[in-house]
């Protein structure tokens, strides 16, 4: 390991030699060879750290190569080697890691790649939800991936970044923006027949959201799902949702509660269901005039 990153050092040194001795743009306009060889020194250099798990090290050559690529024109070259700087930031810095995403979205833009874009916007999110934890941010790269890939006809991969939006902007209390995008995946999902049992679990966390909201709006709610999907009438979540607006209404609480634990006793509850459920049940004892 100690080898190659003294091998890498050496190769730096060498793209740092090579780009001195003219002048970047003299070796660029003299038709010089020099950058070509910068470049692939910076490459070179950054597997050699990456061998040695010399993280940041290695995203700094994948950057400085990614430059030289831009300054010369080779933007595919530049957006690929940006791709490698973020991951290897990634494991070391995540907001360069990030940093190094948004210069290779900024080509890919502007080349018309927007699946490219857009698969880049959704790692960037998912750095956001998981590494750097700013939810709002996330929500905000979810929504720019899902665009471009809405735009690309990419529908499947559009609903999948959307559902990541309702889920958080849900968490963030931004129930009405979070129901939207429940409600129009659902009716996204009952074009599809492959698709279309999906629905009742958008419809589920929709009526859920309206709940946390107004228990009369949620009741309306779901008389227009079961409209739009008769079936949903039959299913758990339908009867659940029946069952926690009549406890809401009478402020029955504990039946409230004994309702929530039967139907996690047959379908778990992940995380999500469950900071939901208690904000609702919250509700009811900050202002018992729910109604």
């Amino acid at each position: 390991m100690a080898d190659s990153e003294q091998k890498a050092m050496q190769l730096v040194a060498e793209a740092e030699k090579k780009l001195s001795s003219k002048g970047f743009f003299g070796s660029l306009f003299g038709g010089s060879s020099r950058v070509e060889e910068a470049v692939e020194c910076y490459q070179r250099a950054a597997n050699m750290f990456k061998m040695a798990k010399k993280w940041s090290a290695a995203g700094s050559a994948f950057y400085e190569a990614a430059d030289l690529h831009a300054k010369a024109g080779s933007r595919h070259d530049a957006a690929n080697c940006y791709v490698d700087a973020s991951n290897c930031f990634k494991k070391s810095d995540v907001n360069e890691a990030i940093s190094c995403l948004l210069k290779a979205i900024e080509i890919y833009t502007d080349m018309g790649r927007f699946t490219m874009a857009a698969k880049h916007h959704q790692s960037i999110a998912e750095m956001y939800e998981s590494e750097a934890v700013d939810l709002e941010r996330a929500v905000h790269h979810y929504e720019q991936a899902a665009d471009y890939f809405r735009g690309e006809e990419s529908n499947s991969s559009a609903n999948k970044c959307l559902l990541k939006v309702a889920q958080y902007a849900a968490q963030l209390e931004n129930y009405e923006k979070a129901i939207q995008i429940y409600e129009q995946v659902a009716s996204s999902s009952l074009e599809s027949s492959l698709l279309k049992y999906s629905a009742k679990e958008y419809f589920f966390r929709a009526a859920l959201c309206h709940l946390c909201v107004d228990v009369l709006n949620a009741q309306h709610a779901i008389e227009r799902y079961h409209e739009q999907y008769p079936a949903f009438q039959d299913s758990r979540e339908y009867k659940l949702i029946k069952t926690l607006i009549e406890h809401l209404e009478e402020q029955h609480l504990e039946g409230f509660t004994e309702a929530v634990k039967e139907y996690d006793s047959i379908s778990r509850l992940d995380q999500w269901y469950t900071t939901i459920l208690l904000r609702i049940k919250k509700q009811v004892n900050d202002n018992p005039d729910l109604r």
